[in-house]
């Protein structure tokens, strides 16, 4: 399967939740970008219910539109306008209506919308949210409304996620905030803060809930799972300072996932994202462990180029990469692999490009993300490197990119030919309302005649047919999972 960018393939999805008959408000919310943000507006839902808010799915009946935003490519930040926008030319029509900017936008752009552009009435910040009535009391008196201040220690973990816009059967769960990975091209540690880690206890009661709940598969979920640590508290940048009691009883992802795994054995589980410098082989042996752990690995590479990736800051050389995909390979045989690349970096070279193309041929991921460099202002890259690589370069890169991608995707869907895959059921294929679509355990789209099977089930399908980024098949019958 190849995407070329999540926020491109969701298009800002707007949500809806249960609605509560005593509250007399109406929110409208819409989330781009990536799976974090997605979760975040969970969060949001939940405090703003609890301040009188139903969401609504009609733009022109909101009280208070808000939309969580994406920084991580000029693109994300331009559609967003556009939507403001649209919002205003409704507000104008509804003079009641507030609008608010939320997310990694709102952290940088903050000055912009409320003082030179005057397009908002209020911006907050990824870890501001708890200080959301507070700003509408702002915004209520006629007063613009901020918080962008990044915390040293806010999970939410105390905050139980309204579900929105759900199937019922997938949820995310959130386990890190923030990222100390200093990518020279990468917004992420400006705009959501340090690295810090949740209470495992907490997450535990989370997932307990969602099982309570008939939900069939979470997705564990940070901007850099691996780096995962709990000692007690505090950021991870500070463990060495830790008690050695603290020490010795810390939990990291691999004892996370394994204690999530032995917990709920009937639910599957997924993660994302990984980073190759933090991945470590005692995750693969979990995952060989647990049959409820799905056998697929996003891991982010960026580049294939040596001299590049140390540009980049990624902490890791390309045969670093190498082994711990061969190790992948030996301890999950059948574990697929994905991938992040970016095209036309500062300085990049054909010679860099062809080693990035090089790297994917000795891989062969099952799918992936490939981006064309966008400069994020405030990044390392934008302030030390010149964005010298025509564009028109930077988009045959990435041509090639994607189609040598296509080949690899198609190469391994038919792997999966004549092989019996396990699949929950998702939901109704988009080409055929008399198919189910679900995934198998590499995160592969599969595709099958409903017959008298369910949503929610898990079912044995014979793969007999394929695309490059779907498994056509038949179901055999109900998984010994249900």
């Amino acid at each position: 399967m190849v995407e070329k960018i999540i926020d491109e393939e969701k298009q800002g999805e707007h949500i809806v939740l249960t609605q509560n008959p005593t509250n007399t408000r109406k929110l409208y919310i819409e989330s781009y970008g990536c799976q974090m943000n997605f979760a975040d507006s969970e969060v949001v839902a939940s405090i703003l219910a609890k301040e009188g808010f139903n969401t609504t799915n009609r733009l022109e009946e909101a009280d208070l539109v808000l939309v969580n935003t994406c920084s991580i490519r000029d693109k994300a930040e331009q559609t967003v306008r556009k939507r403001l926008e649209k919002y205003n030319a409704v507000k104008r029509l509804n003079p009641k209506m507030k609008v608010g900017v939320l997310g990694c936008m709102a952290e940088r752009l903050k000055s912009k919308f409320l003082e030179e552009e005057k397009i908002v009435d209020m911006v907050v910040g990824p870890d501001a949210y708890k200080d959301l009535p507070n700003l509408l009391q702002e915004i209520d008196a006629g007063r613009d409304a901020i918080n962008v201040v990044l915390s040293k220690d806010e999970t939410y973990g105390d905050i139980s996620p309204v579900r929105l816009n759900t199937n019922g059967i997938n949820a995310l769960v959130s386990i890190t905030r923030g990222c100390d990975n200093m990518c020279t091209f990468c917004v992420v540690p400006f705009t959501r803060g340090r690295e810090r880690s949740r209470d495992p206890q907490s997450i535990i009661e989370e997932i307990q809930e969602l099982s309570d709940k008939n939900f069939k598969e979470i997705t564990l979920l940070g901007q850099n799972v691996d780096s995962f640590l709990w000692y007690g508290g505090g950021l991870k940048k500070d463990f060495e300072k830790a008690s050695d009691m603290e020490k010795a009883t810390a939990v990291d992802f691999a004892k996370l996932l394994d204690m999530v795994a032995r917990k709920f054995p009937k639910l599957r589980i997924r993660f994302s994202t990984s980073n190759p410098q933090d991945m470590h082989e005692n995750v693969f042996h979990v995952m060989a462990a647990h049959k409820n752990i799905c056998k697929h690995i996003h891991l982010p590479v960026q580049s294939g180029s040596d001299r590049i990736l140390k540009e980049m800051n990624r902490l890791h050389t390309r045969e670093e990469y190498f082994t711990l995909i061969d190790k992948i390979r030996e301890i999950l045989p059948n574990c697929g692999i994905s991938q992040d690349l970016i095209a036309g970096f500062p300085t990049e070279t054909e010679e860099d490009h062809q080693d990035t193309l090089s790297l994917m041929e000795y891989v062969k991921y099952d799918f992936g993300y490939m981006f064309t460099y966008s400069e994020r202002p405030g990044t390392m890259a934008a302030r030390k490197m010149e964005d010298d690589i025509p564009e028109a370069t930077k988009k045959r890169r990435l041509a090639e990119i994607i189609e040598l991608q296509r080949s690899h995707s198609a190469y391994r869907t038919k792997s999966h030919l004549n092989t019996v895959k396990e699949v929950l059921i998702e939901g109704t294929s988009k080409k055929s309302d008399a198919h189910w679509m679900g995934r198998s355990s590499q995160n592969t789209v599969v595709v099958f005649p409903k017959e008298n099977y369910q949503l929610g089930e898990f079912v044995n399908v014979k793969i007999h047919d394929c695309t490059s980024a779907t498994l056509i098949g038949e179901a055999i019958g109900l998984s010994e999972n249900n």
